[in-house]
């Protein structure tokens, strides 16, 4: 027997969309295979809650079933079931009523072309329906959203899909699967899979278009002398050159390391040693007379 979608979902008849998504997805987050691996029972009532939702979300399918023209599966109701007699019924020269039958319930009743007598020994089947597409949001770090990736998600029916990110992709960005959403209904094409990008924020990184930009610590040795430091990017490490008397806040650009062709600007910072060392003091402490590096500041 087939189930009312209502008490699956465990709304009443009356309930709007929000109520309906709400109901959902509280029972899809305890019952989804990722949270019962081991449990057929659990992963059955999940397939039902999300057919019930799939129909209830719909709002031409939800007028359909509450009307009567659909049960629960979304089949096709058969109008003359039990009713004795119309089922071999010959119409005769009434057999345009097969239209108006046609017109209100959306299917040929004969299951083909509409010759002779359209309801001589017909059954009603289901009219096709596109399924419902699928929405999952998915939450990967920055570089793979620098680099691109390939990853492998299970969605909210428990399917397993290969998803490849592709290079740059922007936070917020909805990637579609063709095809890979809910089935069809009466011989319908099956839905989309909607996943929605998330990009996790970098420790060091930020991003600014196509560029990337970083805070570069260097020893106050390495500001003072200058040196030749590595410096690890997305693309990989790369020497990089500071010159002798840098200051903090100097921005070095290194081309073509930030996103699909943009460059990674790196912003000097000088890192003081936690324990400043005797000798390190005596030297400072000999160093001549130095301007005032706040003499121009004005408000």
């Amino acid at each position: 027997m087939v189930k009312d979608p209502y008490k699956i979902l465990g709304v009443k008849r009356t309930a709007d969309e929000k109520e309906i998504k709400k109901a959902y997805r509280q029972l899809a987050k305890k019952l989804h295979p990722d949270v019962n691996p081991d449990d057929e029972k659990a992963q059955e009532r999940f397939k039902e809650v999300s057919a019930a939702y799939t129909l209830l979300s719909d709002k031409d399918l939800r007028a359909q079933y509450d009307s009567g023209q659909i049960d629960g599966s979304g089949q096709q109701q058969n109008p003359f079931a039990g009713r004795g007699g119309f089922q071999n019924a010959d119409f005769g020269e009434h057999a345009e009523m097969a239209d108006i039958f046609s017109t209100l319930f959306g299917m040929n009743m004969g299951g083909g072309p509409r010759t002779g007598h359209p309801f001589t020994r017909s059954r009603a089947h289901p009219m096709p329906r596109r399924g419902a597409d699928v929405r999952y949001e998915l939450e990967i770090p920055m570089i793979e959203a620098i680099t691109g990736a390939s990853k492998q998600i299970r969605m909210s029916d428990g399917k397993s899909l290969k998803l490849n990110i592709p290079e740059g992709i922007e936070d917020g960005t909805t990637l579609r699967l063709r095809g890979k959403g809910e089935s069809g209904i009466g011989g319908g094409p099956p839905g989309d899979a909607k996943i929605k990008i998330k990009i996790k924020p970098h420790k060091l990184l930020r991003r600014d278009g196509k560029n990337l930009r970083m805070d570069l610590p260097i020893s106050l040795k390495e500001a003072v002398l200058g040196a030749k430091i590595k410096v690890p990017t997305p693309h990989g490490a790369v020497n990089l050159k500071i010159a002798p008397g840098t200051s903090s806040g100097k921005t070095l650009r290194l081309k073509g390391k930030g996103i699909k062709g943009g460059d990674l600007l790196a912003r000097l910072q000088i890192i003081l040693p936690e324990k400043i060392s005797q000798d390190l003091k005596t030297c400072v402490k000999s160093w001549d007379d130095e301007p005032d590096p706040r003499a121009k500041l004005r408000f």
